[in-house]
C-alpha cells in the first residue's frame, strides 16, 4: 500500500493562518519521517477555513524543509490560468527539487463565479476548455513539444488529472497521463472511474498508468476514539457545504450545536466520504476499497480540530501497512 497526504490547510478555530501554515510544514516532516511518499496541496479561495490557495508556493515551502517527500498540487485549477504559465511554475519546481514534483491538475471552477472570474482576469467561463487546456500543458511538458516551457530541466514533472467519474478518467487514459480520483467528494463512481482510465489508457505522456483515490480517514486508538475525533470534521464539512464558516470547530463545539433533520442526515451521508474507525476497522475498510478499486495508492486527508491527534492518526495508519 502506498500512502500519501492530500491538505487541504482546513484552519481550526482559534488558530490563525499563519499557524496553520507552521503546523502543515511540521506535519510534512512528521509523515516524511513515518514514511509517507508524497504531501499534496489543494487549490481553494473565498473559503474562510482552507488555507491552500497557492498550492505551488506550498509544494517548495515544503519541499524545502524535508529532503525525499515528493511533493504535488490536488490540484492547479487549470482553467482559470494560462497553460504556459502553469507548464513554467512545474519546471522552475523541477528544477529545485528534481524528481520530487508531482503536478494534480483539475476543472474546478475555484469557488463563486465572482472568484472564478477574478482568478481568469475577466475571462468568460473557461470551464468547458479544459480539455484543450490539458492538452495544451502536455505539450509545453514534453521534450519533443514544439514549444517547451522554461526552465528546460532534463525530466518533466509527473502529471496528473483529478477526476470524479468516468469522463475525467478517460480524458487522462486517452492523453496518457496519471489519474487521482477524489472519493473524499464523491463516493459512488470510484470502482467505474478506475475501470474507465485503464481500459482507455494509451501510451503517451506516461508509459504505464498511474493511478491513485483520495479519501477522508480518521484513525483512532479504538471505534469510539475515532468517532469522537470525527465530529469536528463532520461539522466541518456540513459548513463547507453549506458556505458557513469553514474554520474546523473543537469536539467541544461540534458538540454543542443544535442540528436539523436534515443536516444529521446530510452528516450521516457524508460519512461514506470517510473511513472512520481504529486500526482494525481503518485497515479493512481501506484494503477493501483498494480491492474495489484496483488501487493501491491513497492520498489521505485528516481535517480534525486536534493537531496532535491528527498526527497521530497518520502514524496509526502508516503503522496499519508498515
Amino acid at each position: 500500500m502506498k500512502l500519501g497526504v492530500l491538505d487541504q490547510m482546513a484552519q481550526p478555530k482559534g488558530v490563525s493562518a499563519e499557524e496553520t501554515t507552521d503546523r502543515t510544514i511540521e506535519l510534512a516532516q512528521y509523515v516524511e519521517a513515518l514514511g509517507y511518499e508524497r504531501y499534496w496541496f489543494a487549490e481553494h479561495h473565498a473559503t474562510k477555513g482552507l488555507v491552500s490557495s497557492s498550492p505551488e508556493i506550498m509544494m517548495a515551502a515544503v519541499a524545502a524543509k524535508t529532503s525525499k517527500l515528493k511533493v504535488g498540487s490536488g490540484g492547479i485549477l487549470l482553467p482559470q490560468y494560462s497553460a504556459y504559465k502553469v507548464a513554467t511554475q512545474l519546471f522552475q519546481l523541477q528544477a529545485l527539487f528534481p524528481g520530487r514534483i508531482e503536478a494534480g491538475v483539475g476543472r474546478s471552477p475555484g469557488g463563486t463565479e465572482r472568484i472564478r472570474s477574478l482568478l481568469a482576469d475577466g475571462k468568460v467561463n473557461q470551464l468547458a476548455d479544459y480539455p484543450e487546456k490539458l492538452k495544451d500543458l502536455i505539450k509545453f511538458l514534453r521534450k519533443d513539444g514544439r514549444v517547451r516551457a522554461a526552465p528546460r530541466t532534463e525530466d518533466a514533472p509527473n502529471l496528473f488529472a483529478l477526476g470524479l467519474g468516468e469522463n475525467s478518467a478517460a480524458l487522462a487514459g486517452e492523453l496518457g497521463i496519471g489519474y487521482v480520483y477524489g472519493h473524499f467528494i464523491n463516493p459512488n463512481r470510484g470502482k467505474e472511474a478506475h475501470q474507465t482510465y485503464r481500459a482507455s489508457f494509451r501510451k503517451r505522456f506516461l508509459n504505464n498508468p498511474d493511478k491513485r483515490s483520495a479519501i477522508f480517514v480518521i484513525c483512532g486508538e479504538t471505534d469510539e476514539h475515532a468517532q469522537e475525533l470525527a465530529i469536528s470534521q463532520d461539522v466541518w464539512l456540513l459548513h463547507v457545504e453549506k458556505g458557513l464558516d469553514s474554520r474546523v470547530p473543537s469536539i467541544e463545539e461540534a458538540k454543542a450545536k443544535y442540528f436539523h433533520d436534515s443536516e444529521k442526515e446530510q452528516m450521516r451521508k457524508n460519512r461514506k466520504r470517510m473511513i472512520i474507525g481504529g486500526p482494525e476497522k481503518v485497515k479493512n475498510e481501506l484494503l477493501l476499497l483498494s480491492e474495489r478499486y484496483q488501487c493501491n495508492d491513497w492520498l489521505i486527508l485528516t481535517n480534525m480540530y486536534d493537531f496532535e491527534e491528527k498526527k497521530q492518526s497518520y502514524r496509526r495508519i502508516m503503522e496499519l501497512f508498515s
